[in-house]
């Protein structure tokens, strides 16, 4: 068996559809039906079964999928360590990412940090917050950027807090919001049950839903058009001066915050990619603009 081999069932088992794991890997669906032809034929079983709604892995190929991502994890520990004998900070920085994070701060914090480590190569993963916490979990990512107080018992840094606030285009009165239209999208669950809670405390009636949209970008382009109002991060209209702001607040008057976290494993500071990393966020001021 090949490096190579073991990633091969790692993808196609995730992927469950010959063509979409042949294009993930960048070859050709004959070479990945070659290699998989060859690996069965090594381990002398049946690895998938093919159908018309895409393949099903048998019970070896269940258990050979399972030792590929462990073996797969054991072969970059490896090579991680053989990096870290030196004292150069090298290597490839696996970050796990909440799309708000990667959309408004990523970006300018990788420059910042490849211009003092220019050996440093990156893998970014984005996805929502729960997510990403179980990619740091699993050690798919080293370190994580998420948003909301999600279960996690390692280490993490606060990085900024932010107001959740009622954003309109035109001025309007909290106390009519149930007969306004709002605009809504789909947050991760952590913000909803805080939005949800909140509305329930404080009116009786659902609201007035005009228009639902998939993405925060795409609601706040809806606020900014004047099509309604919308709850959601503060910071999203950070520059936007034509635009009304009220902050949501609990029942004793104080503003219903929303943490953005850097989490990891305390034992991946034993990697000088990730410490350099973690030593370089600690000197970051994100509640300023970069």
């Amino acid at each position: 068996m090949e490096d190579r081999d073991w990633l091969i069932l790692q993808v196609l088992h995730n992927e469950k559809n010959i063509t979409k794991a042949a294009k993930s890997l960048y070859i050709s669906q004959p070479a990945l039906t070659h290699r998989l032809q060859l690996i069965e034929k090594e381990f002398g079983v049946q690895i998938v079964n093919r159908g018309r709604r895409g393949i099903q892995f048998t019970p070896q190929g269940e258990y050979l999928a399972k030792c590929a991502k462990e073996i797969l994890l054991r072969i970059q520990k490896m090579k991680e360590n053989v990096l870290n004998m030196d004292s150069k900070v090298a290597g490839t920085l696996k970050l796990g990412v909440a799309n708000f994070f990667a959309h408004y701060h990523l970006p300018t914090l990788l420059k910042r940090f490849k211009d003092q480590y220019p050996a440093i190569e990156f893998k970014v993963s984005t996805a929502w917050s729960s997510d990403i916490t179980n990619l740091v979990y699993n050690q798919d990512a080293h370190i994580g950027f998420i948003r909301g107080d999600y279960s996690w018992q390692e280490k993490k840094q606060l990085l900024f807090e932010e107001t959740i606030c009622i954003a309109s285009k035109e001025k309007i009165h909290i106390s009519d919001l149930p007969h306004l239209p709002r605009i809504n999208y789909q947050p991760d669950y952590l913000l909803k049950s805080v939005v949800d809670n909140w509305w329930a405390e404080n009116y009786s009636q659902p609201p007035l839903t005009s228009i639902e949209v998939d993405k925060a970008d795409t609601c706040k382009e809806m606020v900014v058009n004047g099509l309604g109002y919308a709850i959601m991060s503060s910071m999203l209209f950070n520059g936007i001066d034509d635009i009304h702001k009220i902050d949501i607040r609990t029942k004793e008057g104080e503003p219903i915050l929303r943490k953005t976290w850097m989490i990891y494993h305390e034992d991946s500071l034993k990697l000088n990619m990730v410490k350099a990393f973690v030593t370089f966020m600690e000197g970051i001021d994100l509640s300023k603009p970069l």
